[in-house]
């Protein structure tokens, strides 16, 4: 371990889509899901946020599950350690939770079992868990990614210069991405997946150009999944057209949903956050930056928090 007995293991949030980019598009943010790793006779998770106390405290949270699959595929076993999580990321709201503890697991396999993966080891290992990688990706890389998977292989596009803030509106409602990936279509004609591509291509060119105005048209263009998705988000309509009245350039569904980002100017996100504050006050409204780093591994006596709670 990097600190003879401990460390630390830091993941970022994620949106992903961003509109256009389905299943291949990714933002990090910076929210961030911290676990404490020290070694222990027995595997043993401690929550240190209270939403996460719904989940197992043994050897059979997912995170773990997640760093015994990995160990595994190397032909390595992992010492018992205790875990002592915090996170910063709403569960099931579309902002990579899920993503962000594959993630965590992947690394966590990577130190204890000493397997010196690089960044795209740990890519290929963690797009099996979740199957595409736009929260993967942004959670591992930082920044603004744009993946494609392969059968064996996922070739990752990682962009970190990007100046814009990310307005984040959550929703009190849960919505599990199996239901909002039960009204997607199973196929499309070749014209749509034509004009849908094409909508994405121009999307992508524009926010590398800085073309915010661009940018915006093709994600209320989006074909792929916002048609059939925000049909299951309450007001969607309405909350867009506040987004854009406060000063977003873009407003799209956050991954799966129920949360919806509005993508603004560098330097103006939190007035937009406030401004929208005021008129959507059973929605958690958050100012976020991108998160340029992607995953870490740090001293655990980085955080003295944890050591605190403990």
């Amino acid at each position: 371990m990097i600190s003879g007995s401990s460390f630390k293991i830091k993941v970022p949030a994620s949106t992903a889509n961003l509109g256009p980019g389905f299943d291949s598009i990714g933002l990090s943010l910076n929210l961030y899901l911290e676990i404490v790793v020290e070694k222990s006779e027995m595997w043993q998770v401690i929550p240190l946020s209270k939403e996460l106390e719904v989940f197992q405290n043994d050897e059979s949270h997912f995170i773990i599950e997640v760093a015994k699959q990995v160990a595994k595929q190397f032909n390595k076993t992992l010492p018992p350690c205790r875990l002592s999580i915090k996170s910063e990321i709403p569960l099931t709201r579309g902002l990579g939770s899920s993503a962000s503890a594959i993630v965590a697991g992947v690394e966590l396999a990577d130190v204890l079992a000493s397997l010196n993966l690089t960044k795209q080891q740990k890519l290929d290992v963690a797009i099996a868990f979740e199957d595409h990688p736009d929260n993967i990706g942004a959670s591992l890389y930082g920044g603004l990614v744009i993946g494609s998977k392969n059968e064996d292989h996922t070739e990752i596009i990682s962009i970190h210069d990007l100046p814009i803030e990310v307005v984040v509106m959550i929703p009190k409602e849960e919505l599990l991405t199996k239901e909002s990936r039960a009204v997607l279509p199973e196929s499309f004609s070749f014209e749509l997946a034509v004009r849908a591509g094409s909508i994405s291509n121009v999307f992508v060119a524009a926010l590398l150009s800085h073309d915010w105005n661009k940018a915006g048209r093709m994600m209320r263009q989006d074909q792929y999944h916002q048609p059939f998705r925000k049909t299951l988000i309450s007001n969607y309509d309405h909350v867009e057209c506040l987004a854009y009245e406060a000063g977003a350039f873009g407003v799209a569904l956050s991954g799966a949903g129920p949360s919806i980002i509005g993508l603004v100017e560098d330097g103006k996100g939190q007035e937009v956050a406030d401004n929208l504050s005021l008129v959507l006050p059973k929605m958690d409204v958050l100012c976020l930056s991108i998160d340029k780093t992607g995953s870490l591994i740090e001293p655990a006596a980085s955080i003295p928090y944890i050591r605190k709670a403990l």
